[in-house]
C-alpha cells in the first residue's frame, strides 16, 4: 500500500454505478472495522468540468481526465471500474500489469474472449500480489448470503429446480431516448449482459453448481429509438421529433439450463415487464427444502423445510438479526438496509481480502464462467434455440 494501512482508491466513471461505488467507498470504514482505510484519492472521466463536479459531490480528492493517469500514479493501489463494458478489458488489464488491484463492474467483459484475457491478467497478477474481482453486488445482499448459507449447511437437500428472474420496466416507453445501454458495441447485450447476468451469478453461487448447456430465445421489441435528448423514466423522455436510430441488443432475453449435478434452470430477463421496478428474483427448490428471494422485498428470504407439517408453507424470515450475514454491523434488529448496502459490503469483503492476500470473491475467473453462459444463450436464441453446451 502508498501509506501504512491505507488502500488509495482510483475510480473510472461517475454515473449510476460510480456514485454507488463511492458511497460505498466512503460509507465502509464508518461502519465495518477494515484492516485497511479506504482513501478515494482520485477519480476519472473525460470531461473536465463534469468529472471535477462529480469529484466534489462524491467525494474524491483530485480527477484526471484519462484513466491512463490513474493507473501510472504511484498514489493509487486500486482502480475502480465503473464505466460501459466495451472499455472494461483495456483498463483492467492496463491496471493489472502496472501492479493495482482491480475492481470491476460486471458483466465482466464484452465477449469470452475479452474476459479470458482480463482472467489471464488476474491470474498472473496475484502471484505478484494483487488482486481482481468482477463486481456482482447482489451477492452481498443479506438476505441471498443467508440463502447460500442454507444450501451449504444441507438444509435444501439435493438441488432439484433454479428459477431465476430479472424483471424491470424501465425501457418499455418506445421514445426512451437511444443511451449506450443500448448499443452493442459498448454494452456487449441488452438486458441479457445488464441485468441477466446477475441471476446467472447469483444462481450459480447460491446452487453450488455451473450452468454446463442452455436452450435460449431473445427478441428486441423495440428496434428503433430516438438518438438524443435524457432519459428520465417511464413516462418521459427527450428527442422524440428527431431522428431514430437502430436498438442493437435484446429488450428480453430467456432460457432453459441444465447445472452440474442434475438440477435444472429456467432463467428470464427483461426491462419490458411493466409494474416491476427491480424485481431480481430467485427460487431453488430441493429434496428436503426450497427457498425464494425477491430483490422488491430484499430483507426477506422465504424458506420452506419438508419435514415441517405439509400445508405449513413457506416461512418469512426477515433477515436483521444480528447472526445473519453483514447486519449486525447496522441498524437494531427489523430496520431493513436498502441497495446501496450491497455495495458497502462489496468493499468490506474486497478490502479484506487484499489485506489477508486472499482472492476475492467473485474473482475474474468466476466472472468468467458467467460470461460462457451469456455467449451461449446468445448462441443459442441465434440458432433457432438449439440446446447449446456452456
Amino acid at each position: 500500500m502508498s501509506e501504512s494501512g491505507t488502500l488509495n482508491v482510483g475510480m473510472v466513471g461517475y454515473a449510476f454505478m460510480g456514485a454507488a461505488h463511492s458511497h460505498a467507498w466512503r460509507t465502509a470504514p464508518r461502519f465495518f472495522d477494515l484492516p485497511l482505510a479506504p482513501r478515494m484519492t482520485a477519480v476519472a472521466g473525460r470531461d473536465p468540468e463534469r468529472v471535477a463536479a462529480a469529484a466534489a459531490t462524491l467525494g474524491w480528492d483530485s480527477t484526471e481526465t484519462d484513466w491512463r493517469r490513474l493507473v501510472e500514479r504511484d498514489d493509487i493501489d486500486l482502480i475502480d471500474i465503473c464505466v460501459p463494458g466495451d472499455l472494461h478489458a483495456e483498463i483492467a488489464i492496463a491496471a493489472l500489469e502496472a501492479g493495482k488491484h482491480v475492481l470491476c463492474e460486471k458483466p465482466l467483459a464484452n465477449s469470452v474472449a475479452e474476459a479470458e484475457r482480463m482472467t489471464a491478467a488476474a491470474e498472473a497478477a496475484e502471484a505478484r500480489g494483487a488482486f481482481a474481482m468482477c463486481g456482482f453486488s447482489y451477492r452481498r445482499t443479506p438476505a441471498l448470503s443467508l440463502a447460500k448459507r442454507l444450501v451449504e449447511s444441507g438444509a435444501l437437500g439435493r438441488i432439484r429446480h433454479v428459477r431465476a428472474q430479472y424483471l424491470q420496466d424501465w425501457l418499455t416507453d418506445e421514445d426512451a431516448p437511444l443511451t449506450w445501454r443500448l448499443d452493442k458495441s459498448k454494452s456487449g447485450s441488452g438486458s441479457l449482459g445488464d441485468i441477466g447476468a446477475h441471476i446467472v451469478d447469483a444462481a450459480q453461487w447460491i446452487a453450488g453448481a455451473n450452468v454446463t448447456g442452455v436452450s435460449a430465445l431473445m427478441e428486441t421489441f423495440v428496434k428503433e429509438r430516438p438518438v438524443g435528448g435524457e432519459f428520465v423514466g417511464l413516462g418521459g423522455h427527450g428527442g422524440v421529433d428527431g431522428p431514430r436510430g437502430p436498438v442493437t441488443v435484446d429488450d428480453a432475453a430467456m432460457f432453459t439450463a441444465r447445472f452440474e449435478g442434475g438440477a435444472v434452470g429456467v432463467f428470464e430477463a427483461t426491462r419490458f415487464a411493466l409494474g416491476r421496478k427491480n424485481a431480481m428474483r430467485l427460487e431453488l427448490n430441493g429434496s428436503k427444502g426450497a427457498l425464494a428471494f425477491d430483490f422488491e422485498d430484499m430483507n426477506a428470504l422465504w424458506f420452506y423445510d419438508a419435514a415441517d407439517e405439509p400445508n405449513a408453507g413457506f416461512r418469512r424470515i426477515q433477515v436483521t438479526e444480528p447472526e445473519h450475514p453483514y447486519t449486525g454491523n447496522w441498524w437494531p434488529v427489523g430496520h431493513g438496509l436498502g441497495y446501496e448496502h450491497a455495495f458497502t459490503h462489496q468493499v468490506v469483503d474486497l478490502v479484506g481480502a487484499i489485506a489477508n492476500r486472499e482472492r476475492p470473491a467473485p474473482s475474474f475467473a468466476d466472472a468468467l464462467r458467467v460470461q460462457r453462459v451469456l455467449a451461449a444463450v446468445e448462441a443459442s436464441a441465434a440458432d433457432e434455440s438449439r440446446w447449446t453446451a456452456v
